[in-house]
């Protein structure tokens, strides 16, 4: 069988349940068009506990990748999961190498992949760091992906980098997120950071934003509708103030580590949900880069609708029934109740979008197309 290595963070983003999602639908894609996966995670070892290690072999068992997973911790200071030769073995033998993120840069296991693929789903920060030398390891890739669907295109400010910057949508695995029945509808959610990871960035002069800008616009929400909508947001101490705004304009506010803080809970916390509504990162926004979230797919696969902020994705994918668009508050608020009034069409359309547009196999066959590989 024809290995295939799939590299991201995970050890790095403990009790992460999404995250853990967008590196296993990659393995989750290759396994089911017939390759032996593997998947390798290097960490640097000052951000290495055991926290760290112990999510990390919790999430690649319980997803079949018990003998098949390493973490490389540092320049090879140690390996967590397979032996350091039966990793080099693997490596020597991949006929892909997908490095998400390019946290992968050891060469002794990029370097042997016959195609080595950059999977950019950080688009325009990925870029922006590039261009600024502060990060993004670029270099010894044949292909580069991104989830910002336009950037390279003549319009968007977004630098390439000197890349061919392919558009790639995000993954999901059908089989691990099955439809569920649409009952009545009760609420809209979403799970996320409220500042995200990542800091502000400059682009031409000017700041790019986080989501807590964005999500800053529509905090009006809940008081201009009937509906109710619940977020699992991580909120750090400082933005205290944002937390209290949150909940005195009627938003609900959840613990994300209890209903997402494992892909189980993630997947139980989505598909308990009535429907998603959630704001976008500041810079997909500004950029207006396409960027679509993994996230979103698996509340589409599980049949759930979304109204998701506008980052240029109803370019690329259908906005109307079951995936609806907006950028202002009151398109959010008109979109949420039209979801809400007509719920088991939006259900059933969000599946139908998953399936054609999102699906492991047909994404992931993109890239093997592209680079020219078969199982």
């Amino acid at each position: 069988m024809t290995t295939a290595i799939v590299s991201g963070a995970l050890a790095n983003k403990p009790g992460n349940g999404g995250n853990a999602w967008s590196r296993l639908s990659w393995v989750g894609g290759l396994r089911a068009l017939g390759f032996d996966v593997v998947f390798v995670e290097q960490i640097e070892s000052r951000y290495c506990g055991t926290a760290n290690v112990g999510w990390f072999e919790t999430v690649t068992t319980a997803y079949g990748l018990g003998g098949s997973s390493a973490l490389v911790v540092g320049d090879w200071e140690a390996v967590v999961g397979m032996s350091r030769s039966d990793l080099l073995d693997a490596a020597g033998q991949a006929a892909l190498l997908v490095n998400i993120g390019g946290h992968l840069t050891l060469d002794a296991l990029t370097r042997p992949a016959k195609r080595s693929v950059f999977f950019d789903d950080d688009p325009g920060f990925t870029q922006l760091w590039a261009a600024n030398g502060t990060g993004a390891n670029l270099d010894g890739h044949d292909l580069y992906f991104t989830l910002g669907r336009d950037i390279g295109q003549a319009w968007n400010a977004v630098p390439t980098v000197d890349r061919e910057w392919r558009p790639l949508a995000p993954p999901v695995v059908l089989d691990d997120w099955p439809l569920q029945r649409a009952g009545a509808f009760d609420r809209f959610t979403t799970v996320g950071t409220w500042r995200g990871p990542y800091g502000t960035i400059e682009m031409d002069g000017t700041t790019l934003g986080l989501k807590v800008h964005e999500f800053r616009k529509i905090l009006r929400l809940p008081a201009t509708t009937w509906l109710k909508f619940e977020a699992a947001l991580a909120i750090d101490p400082a933005d205290d103030a944002d937390r209290r705004a949150l909940a005195e304009h009627g938003w609900l506010l959840v613990d994300p580590a209890v209903k997402a803080g494992t892909p189980d809970r993630f997947r139980a916390y989505v598909q308990q949900s009535s429907a998603e509504l959630s704001a976008a990162q500041g810079l997909y926004v500004q950029t207006d880069c396409g960027w679509f979230s993994d996230r979103t797919v698996r509340y589409l696969a599980s049949g759930r609708p979304a109204v998701v902020q506008d980052t240029g994705w109803s370019r690329h994918y259908p906005a109307g029934d079951g995936l609806l668009a907006f950028r202002t508050l009151a398109e959010a608020a008109a979109a949420a109740e039209a979801v809400a009034a007509d719920y088991e069409r939006h259900c059933a359309a969000a599946r139908a979008i998953a399936e054609e547009h999102f699906a492991a196999p047909v994404v992931v066959g993109q890239v093997l197309e592209a680079a020219g590989v078969a199982p």
